[in-house]
């Protein structure tokens, strides 16, 4: 897939009515730490958080869509003001009822992933976006890679870019 021009971000990402973010990898650095009772725990950047968060006060929709389901996901998604789809693979296969549910087409979906089991659903959604660290093969499926690493401010990055690009950004700093 070609990758977008510096000037053609905004004219992409002002499409956007819905955001899918995978977890692991994505709102996480991609490491889970398992404790004495196999317990497994994900740490989640703050900022990251605060992007989606205010994505949902802009009336933006968000959602979670991950294989593996965990509490920590859950609890996250709760945070935040997402939905979560849990446990789910091929991802892809959840594309039509998401859809359905949300009122979009494929061409106002954006998905952020970082790995192989993301590029179903990124072949399949108008803006397909990779974290820096993303899979080479992720990476040459999306339009638009971030500079920052996943759970390292890759979802703000994407939430930014898409307030920004619809006139939100301003209106939410002057609340």
């Amino acid at each position: 897939m070609a990758k977008i021009m510096k000037s053609e971000i905004k004219s992409l990402f002002k499409k956007v009515k819905l955001t899918i973010f995978d977890v692991d990898g994505v709102l996480t650095k991609g490491e889970i730490i398992y404790d004495s009772q196999g317990w497994g725990l994900k740490i989640f950047n703050v900022k990251d958080g605060l992007g989606m968060f205010l994505l949902t006060k802009a009336g933006m929709r968000v959602v979670f869509l991950t294989a593996k389901d965990s509490k920590a996901g859950r609890h996250r998604a709760r945070d935040v003001g997402a939905k979560v789809y849990a446990g789910i693979l091929p991802k892809e296969t959840l594309l039509s009822t998401i859809r359905k549910e949300y009122r979009v087409n494929n061409s106002q979906i954006c998905f952020v992933g970082d790995d192989l089991i993301d590029i179903g659903v990124m072949k399949r959604v108008g803006i397909p976006v990779a974290v820096a660290d993303a899979a080479t093969e992720v990476k040459k499926v999306s339009l638009y890679v971030t500079h920052c690493k996943g759970g390292e401010g890759a979802a703000r990055e994407v939430c930014e870019l898409i307030l920004k690009s619809q006139g939100a950004w301003e209106k939410l700093l002057n609340r």
